[in-house]
């Protein structure tokens, strides 16, 4: 088996270099360091892209695009299919990338790169499903003929918490819808983004098609080409505050829009629950990415007459985690993103012992190199805790308790967020009941996890606009043209 030293140095071999314009992999004057956030050092740079050259992406695409849109459904589709194998042929190596510059373990990086993946092969099933219509108008007589056609240039902008599934969920519809796209990865974790792009160009995707920016600056990087009459759309996955910003920008411009922003999870047990099932989907809900996810369980409402058990057994899930290098076998949970992110957790959960939680496991930094933070449990919420309101984003778990099922609904509705929520029961009425009370865009029905690529990923309120991934999210790429035809 090889050292962690050389897996390391396998995965710094295989890095593509530079931005990837038009088909070429561009130097720049300055770059951009990447840190390993278990070591909390740079272990990589990435070319850092001006606004000059985001708008050099962006003419890169528009020149591929009239070719791109007219590309043979079936040859878009092979594309796809082709870059889905490869990336399943090295797998390995992505995983342990993402290992290295997001933190998350090997095991769960390996789960991302089948998840991802998944978008590459079911949106390559979607590319030759693009259909219109015909019809009679029943008052004009005349044929009303409708065909699907690509929005145009896509600006995507992803996260840096699932660094390649965020950036397959955006471009493998926006590529079988047949579009090109300039995409801008998180500065955290952009080296995954690259590899995947290095992979398309392999595939055979003609140059121009896809585009990916670096950069130090995103807002005024990526700003001309918001302003860019030519930009069709902008799709985006991160902060409400960031969304709400470039929904402002894309508003001058009448821009389509994406948005999967923030989450505040409710994760609901119901006194009938199966408290076997519950654990296992609230470790599953909270420790998926180590709470890193928009979807990740951050309020665990627990019915009154079990509160005691299910926090037992929760704290002693928990406090078996076992905390280090995700390259390292035997860890379970790596480290937070980095320091700024730690410090938020830590002043989150400080804020709930101050107003009177209890906490039952866990509940400070780790010290030493990298941003490693105790699993932590905390019982016995109190009204105006700041996570009854506010995303938490890591291994943080408080546990609220409630007398009856209104009350748990209103708790769980008390937030301005509405992406995901869980709901656990041995009844499946008393579940759907709950779960369709729930002001949110998708809930688990006792299961911590509700992400495929075949479902329709989104939320409501200032959770977002839009649908990523099932049969809705190739439509978010195209637009409806109708013919009127006298008969």
């Amino acid at each position: 088996m090889a050292s962690i030293e050389e897996i390391e140095s396998k995965v710094i071999d295989a890095l593509p270099s530079g931005l990837f314009i038009g088909g070429e992999w561009i130097q720049t004057d300055t770059t951009v360091p990447v840190e390993n956030p278990a070591k909390g050092e740079a272990f990589a740079q990435v070319a850092d892209a001006t606004p000059e050259q985001a708008v050099q992406a962006l003419d890169a695409a528009c020149d591929a695009a009239a070719d791109w849109a007219a590309t043979k459904p079936r040859d878009r589709a092979e594309l796809l299919r082709r870059a889905f194998d490869m990336i399943n042929e090295r797998k390995e190596i992505f995983a342990a990338l993402m290992t290295m510059e997001m933190g998350k373990t090997f095991n769960e990086a390996l789960g991302e790169v089948a998840y991802g993946n998944e978008y590459l092969r079911w949106f390559s099933e979607q590319t030759c499903r693009i259909e219109g219509y015909n019809a009679i108008a029943p008052a004009s007589g005349k044929r009303i003929l409708t065909e699907k056609v690509p929005v145009g240039p896509v600006l995507a902008i992803t996260p840096w918490n699932f660094p390649l599934a965020m950036a397959t969920r955006k471009i493998a519809p926006a590529l079988a819808a047949g579009c090109t796209v300039v995409v801008k990865p998180a500065k955290l974790t952009p080296l995954t983004t690259l590899l995947f792009g290095k992979v398309l160009q392999e595939a055979g995707l003609p140059a121009g098609v896809v585009n990916i920016l670096t950069t130090n600056h995103s807002g005024a990087t990526t700003s001309p080409v918001i302003t860019d009459p030519r930009t069709r759309k902008i799709t985006f996955t991160g902060s409400t505050e960031v969304g709400v910003g470039l929904l402002k920008q894309a508003a001058d411009r009448v821009l389509r829009t994406s948005m999967e922003l923030g989450g505040n999870a409710p994760l609901v047990v119901l006194p009938d629950a199966d408290l076997d099932v519950a654990i296992q989907g609230a470790m599953d809900a909270k420790m998926r990415n180590l709470g890193e996810a928009c979807t990740a369980g951050n309020r665990f409402i627990v019915h009154e007459s079990i509160a005691d058990e299910f926090t037992k057994r929760f704290t002693e899930a928990m406090a078996a985690q076992k905390v280090g290098y995700g390259l390292d076998p035997a860890t379970n949970v790596g480290p937070l993103i980095d320091g700024d992110q730690r410090d938020k957790v830590l002043g989150l959960l400080q804020d709930a012992i101050d107003k009177g939680g209890k906490v039952t496991t866990g509940g400070d930094k780790i010290d030493g190199p990298g941003y490693f933070m105790q699993p932590t449990v905390v019982a016995g919420i109190q009204p105006g805790t700041r996570i009854l309101k506010e995303e938490i984003f890591g291994p943080f778990a408080p546990v609220i308790t409630y007398a009856d099922e209104q009350e748990a609904i209103d708790i769980a509705n008390g937030t301005d967020f509405g992406l995901a929520a869980y709901v656990f029961s041995a009844d499946l009425k008393n579940a759907m009941r709950v779960g369709e009370g729930i002001e949110t865009g998708m809930v688990g029905i006792n299961t911590g996890v509700v992400s495929d690529a075949a479902a329709p990923f989104g939320g409501v309120k200032m959770s977002g606009l839009g649908r990523e991934g099932s049969q809705l999210g190739i439509e978010e790429f195209l637009e409806t043209k109708y013919y009127s035809i006298p008969l």
